[in-house]
């Protein structure tokens, strides 16, 4: 493994542990959304970044996430895949403390709408603050749903 390869999978070892997510509430949604769990795991001899995420509301999907990195330029891919038989391909990008997923492009499946997540570390580490975001071909960027995650272990 090429030393900038090497850096760039360590920058994701302030995601390894064990989060809740809650979708905060905002103006479009003033009830949060339940609780959620995700645990993120180094898996493969650390060479790939392993999220599961379970939410217990039927209407919304558990996940598996694969993060890796080819490049030494600290861009990522996560492969994403649901309980609803999707799945999706996303460029990543994290510094250690700003992390985007953008999904622009088809992949498993047709492009139906562009996606595009933000979400900032807070200075203590344990929290990530995102939102999600939504772009029909042409229009501009549309808030989907803002995304809270807090470390418990």
């Amino acid at each position: 493994m090429t030393d900038g390869r090497a850096e760039a999978l360590q920058r994701l070892d302030v995601l390894v542990g064990e989060w809740t997510l809650e979708v905060r509430s905002t103006d479009d949604r003033p009830e949060p959304g339940p609780a959620a769990r995700s645990r993120f795991e180094w898996a493969l001899d650390r060479q790939f970044l392993l999220q599961r995420t379970e939410v217990p509301d039927s209407d919304v999907p558990d996940s598996l996430a694969i993060i890796g990195t080819e490049s030494a330029d600290g861009s990522y891919t996560q492969h994403y895949f649901d309980s609803r038989g999707v799945a999706r391909l996303y460029a990543m990008t994290f510094d250690g403390r700003v992390w985007t997923l953008r999904r622009e492009s088809p992949d498993f499946a047709p492009l139906d709408f562009h996606q595009r997540f933000t979400g900032a570390i807070g200075d203590d580490g344990d929290t990530v603050s995102g939102t999600w975001e939504t772009r029909r071909d042409g229009a501009d960027w549309q808030h989907d749903f803002a995304l809270d995650y807090r470390r418990i272990a």
